[in-house]
């Protein structure tokens, strides 16, 4: 997979990934804080398969895992 998620977009996927899923544990106590996984893999992974799709980039360069 080429990476399509760049530094900037990491970071915020991070910190809403984190957000929604301190829902689980503090706030309303909701299981769909779970969706925050979702943010927080495609961060770490560095691909995200609706930007493939769509042919959308952030990163600079195009390498690989």
């Amino acid at each position: 997979m080429t990476r399509n998620i760049g530094t900037i977009d990491r970071i915020i996927r991070v910190v809403v990934g984190l957000a929604a899923l301190s829902l689980v544990f503090i706030g309303p106590k909701s299981l769909w804080g779970l969706l925050g996984l979702i943010p927080l893999a495609t961060a770490a992974i560095g691909w995200c398969p609706p930007y493939a799709m769509l042919g959308i980039k952030t990163c600079r360069s195009s390498t690989t895992g």
